[in-house]
């Protein structure tokens, strides 16, 4: 199968079911693997791995072996089929907030994304060990309180 025909969207599922889907983007059928951070009260992570089912503009439904709670912060390292320059590895990063989870699927929102390249020996969809999602969260968290507080 080529890439393109990989990353078809999901035409025949979205004319079924178009009275019924109220997504706004197309979706694409995209398996990788990934990891994810998921920041809970108090300020702990979450850590578990999973694989994307598809993906938008605006969001990534992936597997996972447990719930996620909805509204919670999420960041997912996906491994991306395409190489930069034809030899070097990719990683999509997405920041962003669990809607649903449920019977082995989450889907999350596609708030913040950037792509970096990763190691060839490292594991392909591993985090690295940082504080983007905590630091991102707490602006975030800022921001929604500030608009709570203009409007009183």
């Amino acid at each position: 199968m080529s890439r393109k025909e990989g990353l078809a969207p999901h035409s025949a599922s979205r004319e079924k079911n178009r009275h019924q889907e109220r997504r706004g983007k197309l979706r694409f059928p995209l398996r990788q693997e990934l990891r994810y951070k998921v920041l809970r009260e108090g300020g702990t992570l979450e850590v578990g791995a999973g694989q994307t089912c598809s993906i938008s503009s605006a969001g990534v439904v992936f597997s996972t072996d447990r719930n996620l709670a909805p509204g919670a912060f999420v960041q997912l390292f996906i491994s991306w089929p395409a190489l930069l320059d034809g030899n070097c590895l990719m990683r999509f990063i997405v920041f962003g907030r669990v809607l649903d989870c449920g019977d082995g699927q989450c889907a999350c929102t596609i708030d913040r994304h950037e792509f970096r390249t990763q190691a060839r020996g490292a594991d392909a969809a591993s985090p690295p060990r940082d504080f983007k999602l905590e630091r991102w969260a707490d602006t975030i968290r800022r921001e929604e309180l500030k608009a709570r507080f203009a409007v009183v």
